[in-house]
């Protein structure tokens, strides 16, 4: 599907409908305007609609991509629905949920055209999404295999109140100081659309400069990728929905944070900073500083870390939720595109947990690169 076959009003019925709903910042129209203008990601899209006597109301939504384990299939649909979107649940209206889920799941199980196997990655298993998809999954006899569950980092405002470990605390303090003490710091977040992408382009440059750059997964190492990014930015600026956080010293940025924005959930989508400041943990420093500001000026009520697979986020925020992955065949009978799905994400998942092992085991390995806890990258 693309923007041209949705309704005319579904902005309107988008933004009614994130008010009575989990958000999610990645399914909102401005992100998904960014992936069809560039044609990033085969997207699918899926409405539940509320029928009155003249009138119909927008209760469900989610956006799903079609791929393929090779270039000749199996097909199936995933989730999420373009790189770089890090949470994929539906967005379901409250108070209803359970007919939301099942109207979604019956587009797609009655729709010849699309595979019936889907592969669903970053999944958050403690929204009332989630249990009305395994809800509706079981009642409809389909097939299900839970691939993986991790936890999160997430802070809530109360959360906030409740600082993490004191050693940390007292780390961070130190390097605060150590870093005020070489000249003037400020954090800056401006919204202003031009801001942002002024501010943005500090952000890829950045990146680019350290271990990203060197191990070629930052986004300016792939055009494609950078272009949909800028993309994805300025259409989420113009709704006041993204914004880059920086902390400054003498002027002069030495850590970005590019955060999102969707009703009363902030999200720290990606970080970078300057590798001569590294001891100094540029990037630690400036999520827990613009935490504080956030909760301080903002109706935010959470802040979603967007790292399913942990980061230096775990020893800022100490409150979790649970990252799911599961395989969904809608039909009871065997198939074996399920199956290879299946067995093909579980030996993805083997390898994921396999190298974040290597890692714990050989902390040294990675100083340098700029992926420590201590880094704040």
């Amino acid at each position: 599907m693309n923007s041209s076959l949705l309704p005319e009003d579904f902005e309107q019925q988008w933004a009614a409908l994130s008010l009575l709903a989990a958000p999610n910042v990645f399914m909102c129209p401005a992100a998904l305007r960014a992936v069809w203008g560039l044609d990033f990601a085969r997207l699918k899209v899926f409405c539940a609609w509320l029928e009155g006597h003249s009138t119909r109301r927008l209760i469900g939504f989610w956006a799903l991509q079609r791929a393929s384990l090779t270039p000749v299939g199996p097909a199936f649909l995933s989730a999420p629905p373009y790189s770089y979107a890090f949470v994929s649940s539906p967005v379901l209206d409250r108070e209803h949920v359970d007919l939301a889920m099942n109207r979604i799941l019956d587009n797609i199980e009655l729709d010849e055209r699309l595979p019936k196997v889907m592969r669903l990655r970053y999944l958050d298993g403690d929204c009332p999404s989630y249990t009305a998809l395994v809800r509706a999954l079981h009642e409809r006899g389909a097939r299900m295999f839970k691939v993986s569950q991790h936890e999160r980092p997430v802070v809530t405002r109360q959360g906030a109140l409740q600082k993490s470990s004191g050693a940390t605390r007292k780390k961070l303090r130190q390097k605060w100081r150590r870093l005020t003490a070489l000249g003037n710091v400020e954090v800056l977040d401006e919204r202003a659309p031009a801001a942002v992408q002024k501010a943005f382009e500090i952000f890829l440059q950045m990146e680019h400069a350290g271990w990203k750059g060197s191990a070629g997964t930052s986004l300016l190492s792939d055009v494609r990728d950078a272009a949909f990014a800028r993309r994805l930015i300025a259409e989420l600026s113009q709704q006041a929905c993204a914004s880059v956080a920086l902390l400054t010293l003498n002027h002069n940025p030495v850590a970005a944070q590019v955060l999102l924005r969707c009703g009363s959930v902030a999200y720290t989508w990606k970080t970078a900073f300057d590798a001569e400041y590294r001891a100094l943990s540029p990037g630690a420093l400036l999520v827990d500083k613009i935490t504080e500001q956030i909760f301080a000026s903002e109706t935010i009520e959470s802040i979603e870390s967007c790292s399913p697979e942990g980061s230096f986020m775990n020893h800022l925020w100490h409150e979790r939720r649970s990252t799911v992955e599961m395989v969904v065949h809608l039909g009871a009978r065997y198939s074996i595109d399920y199956t290879a799905v299946s067995v093909g994400a579980r030996s993805y998942a083997q390898l994921r947990d396999l190298r974040d092992k290597l890692r714990a085991m050989a902390p040294s390995m990675l100083k340098g690169r700029g992926a420590s806890i201590a880094d704040g990258g």
